[in-house]
């Protein structure tokens, strides 16, 4: 698969007829595919330079799976003493009872996870919008639209925490699906989510055609390209 062109073929694991306990298996994998590649430290930097000074915040994370990144936002603000108000909103039906089943019940009352579209929340109060691997899954019009509401939405920034289409990373990750004997979903989608994800001048231009200034693209180890825009 050529990496010049972003892949638009879809994603197994968006298909709506994947049954249930198959998505709850994948999600599980990806959750763990989060650990190894060092997913939420993007994220948690963006939130501690966001909160400086400040002793709480709410946030929605849209596309939330199975909630593994809101579990580490709420662990993070725990130990530092910030109170979190944590809203997870996610399309796929089967991701909220997903969620729930890996979220202790010390953290859960720090969490609201919700099915149904992001922009129906408009209105709602956030401080932050973030997302972690989400915006690949998107059409290019689909992500001008998300990135407008998190501007007009997120009061103190918002961050998309996503994929860099890197011809390394392309090619070692299903030697990693194959040593972490990951879901073979998750194998496939792994590397077509590397296909389908975006690079700098990509992301430059659909800042531009969003009609958003004052971003950065930012890349993070390993292999992630992040958009963020801080207040």
């Amino acid at each position: 698969m050529s990496l010049a062109i972003r892949a638009r073929t879809e994603e197994r694991m968006d298909d709506p007829t994947l049954p249930a306990a198959d998505y709850a298996a994948v999600l599980a994998d990806l959750a763990q595919v989060n650990r190894v590649t060092f997913a939420a430290r993007p994220t948690l930097s963006f939130l501690a330079r966001g909160l400086r000074g400040r002793d709480r915040f709410r946030l929605l994370d849209v596309g939330f799976g199975e909630g593994d990144m809101l579990r580490r936002i709420a662990r993070w603000a725990a130990r530092r003493g910030i109170a979190a108000d944590l809203v997870g909103v996610d399309l796929n039906p089967n991701s909220a009872p997903a969620a729930r089943a890996a979220t202790p019940a010390g953290i859960g009352t720090a969490i609201d996870y919700r099915t149904g579209d992001y922009a129906d929340l408009a209105g709602a109060g956030f401080d932050f919008i973030v997302s972690s691997l989400v915006a690949h899954h998107m059409t290019d019009a689909q992500l001008r639209a998300f990135l407008r509401f998190m501007e007009a939405e997120a009061r103190a920034g918002w961050l998309v925490n996503d994929l860099h289409r890197h011809g390394f990373a392309h090619a070692g990750f299903p030697l990693l699906a194959a040593l972490m004997r990951w879901h073979p979903i998750v194998a496939a989608d792994g590397r077509l989510s590397i296909a389908r994800a975006f690079r700098p001048a990509e992301w430059r231009a659909i800042l531009a055609e969003a009609g958003i200034d004052g971003a950065r693209i930012v890349r993070r180890f390993p292999f992630r390209l992040c958009v963020e825009r801080m207040r």
